[in-house]
């Protein structure tokens, strides 16, 4: 047995591995969290990960167990105070019912700062290529197998293309927005266009809103980051290249959706949904949370949390959320870090940081107040958690209001918001039984998969390495004309030769009429 045991530890020491070389191009902010989740587990099984950096990035550290860095010395000048204060300036303006040019402002105003975010990546992008030769140089001799990026930015993409890596997508939004636009079919009669807040059944003027959106967004976005990617492309690889479809000709688009939370539409067989990647089951609180949840006795527990940009409220909101949550039996675990309110009651804990994923997989848990972000989602999808949704900025809207047609979501719009009104949306999720009962059943719906979404997500990175990409998944129809991909070519042809046959046999027709009323003009003569 002895024999046995030691051939088979070097058995499975002498078993092959191929451990790979992945460059990661990430994008800042809360992105930031989803790669590294993906980053951490790639380390874990083995892979060398180097992950590229701006030498002011507020989210991604120098210094890590799980991988090298490559700080780039060169400022994007990006903070979060920029999305702090958007949302910000978003709740005043929704409070202050300010008029539509105020907000059309502001939404040209983001698209200005966006716009300049995105012409600093390809100013990084063209530092690393022309003025840091040493970087560069680093980065050819590593002999990467692939580039695993976010297209939320174009960096990534342009120095994969150039560097003749394998694309791996982490993604769900891309530079021209929500990513299955960008690479499926996507008919709008009933795929409704993210931020739409529309559902997959629309009436005749919800698909022309669903129309007209499209297209202005669309528009938009395209206005907003195709002149800086369109000069950056034209630099490096000719007028000719649309820089679009270096996006489109990605191997592998790890998608971080689930259809339990989106609708059904079409797909294409290089997209891999790993939606709710980030979750995993919950882990023993400390010590102190653990005690006041258990405090909570049969009433249990609500967790609130605005995400990590928005740790604190205008005073006179938090004060009546403060004074809704006083009044309930159950304990409350509000993350905060704003000026205290003065209505908390005693059954309110307030902190500067909580563990989300611990504290809604407690089963004394009973609704999670949430902004609407999609990782918080996904966690309360997992654990069962219904959602009482206080939607700001962004897809956060969109997100709850699937949530709410999915029947586990009340939304209560922040702007209007008062003591009453927040009370009684806690009130109906926390003692009408179909919140949980429909949450319950969509966690068994998510958690029912052949293979868990991480697991997943690494397959698929590990067969681009295996392969040096995936091809074979890939459609090139992003290279067609656009009246090749709708075939308003092939409908013209067919319509210009039944109308020439149509017109032939008029003519045919036409003619024999004609002889046949000669003959009979003729014979009436004689």
């Amino acid at each position: 047995m002895d024999f046995i045991f030691i051939s088979s530890i070097i058995l499975t020491l002498t078993v092959p591995a191929h451990c790979g070389k992945v460059l990661v191009f990430p994008h800042e902010g809360s992105h930031w969290i989803n790669m590294n989740v993906l980053i951490q587990e790639l380390h874990s099984r083995g892979h060398q990960i180097t992950v590229i950096r701006a030498l002011d990035s507020w989210y991604i550290s120098e210094t890590s167990p799980h991988y090298v860095s490559m700080t780039v010395p060169f400022s994007l000048g990006g903070d979060d105070e920029f999305y702090r204060s958007l949302v910000s300036r978003q709740l005043q303006i929704k409070r202050q019912r300010q008029p539509a040019w105020t907000r059309f402002r502001l939404d040209m105003d983001l698209k200005d700062r966006f716009s300049e975010m995105h012409r600093k990546i390809c100013e990084m992008v063209i530092y690393i290529i022309e003025n840091d030769p040493a970087l560069l140089e680093q980065i050819k001799q590593a002999n990467f197998d692939l580039m695993l990026t976010d297209p939320a930015n174009g960096g990534g993409v342009v120095l994969a293309h150039y560097l003749n890596l394998p694309l791996v997508f982490n993604v769900r939004w891309t530079i021209h927005g929500e990513a299955h636009f960008q690479i499926a079919p996507s008919p709008l009669s009933y795929v409704p266009f993210s931020l739409s807040q529309l559902t997959d059944n629309m009436t005749f003027l919800q698909r022309t809103y669903n129309m007209l959106f499209y297209t202005l967004r669309s528009f938009l976005y395209k206005r907003t980051v195709g002149p800086h990617y369109s000069a950056l492309c034209s630099r490096y690889f000719g007028p000719d290249l649309d820089y679009f479809e270096l996006f489109q000709a990605a191997d592998i688009w790890l998608m971080r959706v689930d259809f339990v939370f989106e609708f059904p539409r079409p797909t294409m067989p290089n997209v891999v949904y790993i939606g709710g990647f980030q979750c995993k089951p919950s882990k023993e609180l400390p010590r102190d949370l653990e005690d006041f949840v258990q405090s909570s006795g049969e009433h249990g527990v609500i967790i609130m949390s605005l995400g990590t940009l928005v740790g604190q409220l205008p005073l006179d909101i938090a004060d009546e959320i403060a004074a809704a949550l006083a009044q309930l039996p159950q304990k409350v675990i509000w993350r905060y870090t704003g000026e205290r309110p003065s209505t908390v009651g005693n059954n309110t804990l307030l902190v500067n940081w909580l563990p989300q994923n611990d504290l809604l997989g407690h089963a004394k848990t009973k609704v999670f107040v949430s902004h609407g972000g999609t990782n918080g989602i996904f966690e309360a999808i997992y654990h069962g958690v219904p959602i009482v949704g206080l939607p700001l900025v962004f897809d956060q809207d969109d997100n709850i209001s699937k949530m709410r047609h999915r029947g586990v979501a009340k939304v209560v719009d922040i702007a209007t918001i008062d003591r009453s009104i927040f009370k009684d949306a806690l009130q109906e999720v926390l003692n009408e039984p179909s919140y949980r009962t429909n949450m319950q059943k969509l966690s068994r719906l998510h958690r029912d998969t052949p293979l868990k979404p991480l697991d997943s997500a690494i397959f698929w990175i590990e067969f681009v390495m295996r392969h040096r990409g995936a091809a074979h998944l890939r459609t090139d129809s992003y290279k067609m004309p656009w009246y090749s991909y709708h075939s308003v070519d092939v409908v013209v042809f067919l319509v210009s030769i039944v109308s020439f046959i149509v017109f032939i046999i008029f003519k045919v027709i036409k003619c024999l009429c004609c002889r046949l009323c000669a003959k009979r003009t003729r014979a009436k003569q004689d």
